[in-house]
């Protein structure tokens, strides 16, 4: 019995020996560690799968593994292939950069970009001295008034839709000239010449004619009222289609005689703005011998820049200045929009109707003319010198800070006032080169970037890209150690 007591107190002394030593172990291990003198300092801590995402304190990620910390010099050193911090972009991939550590709306960190990221086609580095020297300036995107009011010069014409042209369908003479100069003015239906025809003298002649034989034969036979009615209409339709006043029909139809000279009036009220005959003078069929325009409605005809169409719309208000009336503003509408564009000026012909009182706005005058802006309100712009057309695509050089630009694919939208809206690819506030963009270009050889920029990656692509390299020259250099 003694013997079994002994084994069983020492069972019992192996198992509270042992249990102890797991409770310390566990006390233990679960104790925060002490900091050893000289220890680092965690910044943060990092998405294990390189995923745009960072916590403060420790975490998992949804497949359990430990978020890796960053320590305080990390992110600056330059044996972790890394190197130097140039900014912070947006962790969504949002055109917001930061020159220091921030968090986006949702409460992101924004994402750094080292200096070796930034040596793609897409971006170009120049120094301070060649800075100045090219004088390049750098303005900030901003929210500002887009497509305001836009200035053309013109010059006053007539309108083509209220001139009247006189030019007989016969030959002849004129024998009284009434209209005598250039510049009088005549009332519609008033006489401007008589002229002498032998063809229209002989066809009212055989119309009189026909007449009285178609009177003479009302009781013939049917054949020969027939054949005197066909005269007759014949006759009658020469003199219509040879412009011979109504009234002069008339007056032979009512029994009168054929009259030596032919009456030419005024279908217009108007000036004469154009005389090519004389007293006595003979003309022949289509000769122009007047030209006569209705000067209380004129046009206006404007170049439009190629940028500025979309201002040009039917029906827009105009307001008209010209140097002969000074102080004085003429009000009119857009009326028609050309269909075709001037390849050499780059400008499109806009129709501007204008009332004309008083015959003051004379064809040949030049004019200024502003349309107003539409309403377009506020966009995010920059100055339209900032941009940069390719032909294929429209960049800005982006200023990423210490003369190092990105050249940066956008699309845009209204311009106006010196400005062009940016839709997308740009932020506010980034800044933009606008003065020695193509210096810069020669400089750097942009164009190199410019083509490529199709194919560049994008900036967490351009990241591993350019680790690899990087990874490859610390391979190198650890092999020429040995």
């Amino acid at each position: 019995m003694n013997r079994y007591s002994q084994i069983l107190s020492g069972l019992t002394a192996a198992v509270l020996l042992a249990g102890g030593g797991y409770w310390l172990g566990r006390q233990g291990g679960d104790a925060a560690p002490v900091a050893e003198p000289g220890a680092r300092k965690v910044l943060y801590y990092r998405n294990p799968m390189g995923l745009p995402d960072t916590s403060k304190t420790p975490k998992k990620d949804p497949m359990g593994m430990d978020y890796i910390p960053v320590y305080e010099g990390e992110q600056t050193a330059a044996g972790d292939g890394k190197g130097k911090i140039v900014f912070y972009r947006n962790p969504m991939g949002l055109p917001d950069t930061s020159p220091t550590p921030k968090q986006d709306s949702m409460g992101m960190d924004y994402i750094p970009v080292y200096e070796h990221e930034l040596t793609g086609p897409n971006f170009v580095r120049i120094s301070p001295e060649k800075l100045q020297r090219l004088g390049v300036k750098t303005v900030p995107a901003s929210l500002q008034e887009v497509g305001a009011a836009v200035r053309a010069v013109g010059r006053i014409e007539f309108d083509e839709r209220a001139t009247a042209t006189i030019a007989p369908r016969y030959e002849g003479w004129v024998e009284r000239l009434a209209a005598n100069a250039v510049g009088d003015r005549v009332q519609r239906g008033q006489v401007l010449f008589e002229a002498y025809s032998p063809d229209i003298y002989a066809a009212q002649q055989e119309y009189r004619l026909a007449l009285a034989g178609e009177q003479q034969l009302a009781q013939a036979s049917e054949d020969a009222r027939q054949g005197a009615a066909r005269l007759g209409a014949s006759s009658l339709l020469r003199l219509k289609q040879w412009e011979v006043p109504a009234g002069e029909i008339r007056r032979l139809q009512q029994g009168g005689e054929p009259r030596r000279t032919v009456a030419f009036h005024s279908p217009v009220n108007g000036v004469i703005v154009e005389k090519t005959i004389l007293q006595g003078a003979r003309f022949m069929p289509g000769d122009a011998l007047l030209r006569i325009a209705d000067l209380s409605r004129v046009w206006l005809q404007l170049d439009i820049a190629e940028q500025d169409l979309a201002q040009a719309r039917v029906g827009k208000d105009v307001s008209v200045t010209l140097d002969a009336y000074p102080g004085e503003v003429f009000t009119g509408k857009v009326d028609f929009v050309y269909p075709t564009l001037d390849a050499e000026t780059r400008t499109a012909k806009v129709r501007v109707v204008l009332p004309n009182p008083g015959n003051r706005l004379k064809p040949g005058l030049y004019a200024q003319a502003l349309l107003a802006g539409g309403a377009q309100g506020k966009a995010l712009s920059v100055p339209d010198s900032a941009l940069i057309d390719s032909g294929r695509r429209q960049l800005v050089l982006v200023s990423l800070g210490e003369g190092r630009f990105e050249a940066r694919e956008v699309k845009t939208g209204a311009r106006g006032n010196g400005r062009i809206a940016i839709l997308e690819g740009l932020g506010e506030g980034e800044a933009v080169a606008v003065t020695a963009n193509f210096l810069i270009d020669a400089e750097s050889n942009l164009k190199a970037a410019v083509n490529s920029l199709g194919s560049a990656p994008q900036p967490a692509t351009k990241a591993a890209s350019a680790a690899a390299p990087a990874a490859a020259a610390h391979a190198g250099d650890h092999g020429g150690g040995h």
